[in-house]
């Protein structure tokens, strides 16, 4: 059963989730997410173990009801006909039926998702996968990474306003992770929207324009990663506050206290700091020390 959907959600959103909260027993997965997506944008969904990332992208896709909130895809409630027609998925576990061959999988999935881009389509999605060449081999005998890719296709089969990709990076070599990101981010800047659901925070980093992060079933975080990704610099703990030098290193240090020193400054402290995805993530998911050293619970 879809959403309740008593409140009308702006059209111009591919993915517009509101209030969205879920229980499993005494387990509370979801607690008032919101989260909207608009087209040509790539969002990634981060969080530890049970922070709720699986729930909020099955609530997404209609696998799962919502207790309360809303879900909506293209302004359809999720799980209707309208929104299914709207969105790809790629699971984190998936299987293909091994008898088939790459060919027959993606026309198999162009059925189910009531597609009429035929061969046309299938051919044009195996070469941006890289598995043109393996349009007669059978499933079975791909490896886990051509499956993979392979997954990703089906996940972009008709032409979805929004592609939900569950670790779409899983399995694959260097070679296929740059890929994909290169894929991830052709699909956002050709309009759609994108939510890329991983626990690899450097994937994330190079492929999405903005981060959520859900801990406990709520959202901490959720801000463009360039804002989250500061540069290199050096804090100075000195009598009046601490100040922040930007784009200085280790190799700056000592010049830098000399110079605070000959102008009067106190200084009780320096820090180098290079504040990445993985330093905010750790800040919120485990706490770590801010800027003036202060623990962030």
């Amino acid at each position: 059963m879809p959403a309740d959907t008593s409140s009308d959600p702006p059209h111009d959103l591919a993915l517009d989730v509101r209030a969205a909260a879920k229980r499993f027993g005494r387990i509370v997965a979801l607690d008032g997410v919101d989260l909207a997506i608009a087209p040509g944008e790539c969002v990634g969904l981060l969080g530890p173990n049970g922070a709720g990332k699986s729930t909020l992208v099955k609530s997404i896709c209609g696998l799962v009801r919502l207790r309360a909130g809303t879900a909506h895809i293209d302004g359809h409630p999720a799980g209707s006909r309208a929104a299914r027609r709207s969105i790809g998925y790629l699971a984190e576990l998936f299987r293909f039926p091994p008898w088939l061959t790459v060919d027959e999988a993606l026309a198999f999935q162009q059925r189910l998702a009531r597609s009429t881009g035929g061969a046309g389509e299938r051919t044009r999605l195996l070469a941006r996968v890289d598995l043109a060449h393996a349009t007669t081999r059978r499933v079975s005998m791909l490896s886990k990474g051509m499956q993979q890719r392979l997954g990703i296709a089906q996940a972009i089969v008709g032409d979805p306003r929004l592609v939900v990709l569950d670790e779409p990076t899983s399995a694959l070599d260097p070679a296929g992770r740059a890929m994909v990101r290169e894929l991830v981010r052709d699909l956002a800047d050709e309009g759609r929207a994108v939510l890329v659901s991983s626990h690899l925070l450097g994937e994330i980093e190079q492929c999405c324009s903005r981060v959520v992060i859900l801990v406990d079933g709520t959202v901490r975080l959720d801000e463009p990663i360039g804002d989250v990704v500061e540069s290199r610099g050096v804090l100075v703990e000195t009598g009046d506050g601490v100040q922040r030098h930007s784009g200085l290193s280790e190799v700056d240090v000592p010049q830098l206290v000399r110079q605070l020193v000959a102008d009067g400054v106190d200084v009780y402290g320096v820090r180098v700091t290079s504040s990445s995805l993985e330093d905010a993530y750790l800040e919120l998911v485990r706490g770590a020390p801010d800027p003036a050293g202060v623990v962030i619970r």
